[in-house]
């Protein structure tokens, strides 16, 4: 018999503008540290990492506001959350190759297990998921559907 019970933790932080995006990385770090995935699993790290840059400078370089960012771990997929007050969808898009810049949701589509907006009456929050590889504790989902790399976000192109 499968325990239907959901065990999860998770940890929450607002960061104004005038935080660096250095701030955030570190905070997701250390949460991930505490458990276990830095030593257990690196390359997802690096992906959370990296996707926690680029959605919180996208809030505020794009949307000019403070992030919230809530990061939930329910004992299969790492739920990463960052809203901002910005209605407007973001979407992976071809970048100009002449173009610094333009690459940041490509970069979360490529590194999440799955991705999606969700509107809000304030703004919009992006959720990536990544689920784990070799970290203890780790369930493997009942239901695989949509979970790698299958669903999209409301108003993604992907």
């Amino acid at each position: 018999m499968r325990d239907a019970s959901l065990r999860a933790v998770g940890w929450a932080r607002s960061l104004p503008m005038d935080t660096e995006v250095r701030a955030a990385r570190e905070w997701t770090r250390d949460h991930l540290e505490s458990l276990g995935w830095t030593e257990a699993d690196p390359e997802t790290v690096d992906s959370v990492l990296l996707t926690v840059s680029e959605l919180v400078t996208n809030a505020h370089k794009h949307a000019h506001s403070s992030a919230q960012m809530v990061l939930a771990w329910d004992n299969r997929c790492l739920h990463l959350a960052v809203h901002d007050a910005s209605s407007e969808m973001p979407h992976p898009r071809e970048p100009s190759p002449d173009s610094l810049g333009g690459r940041g949701m490509l970069l979360v589509d490529a590194l999440a297990d799955w991705w999606e907006t969700r509107p809000c009456p304030h703004g919009k929050t992006i959720v990536a998921c990544f689920r784990p590889r070799g970290v203890p504790g780790a369930a493997e989902p009942a239901d695989d559907s949509g979970a790698s790399g299958a669903v999209r976000s409301v108003g993604s192109s992907a």
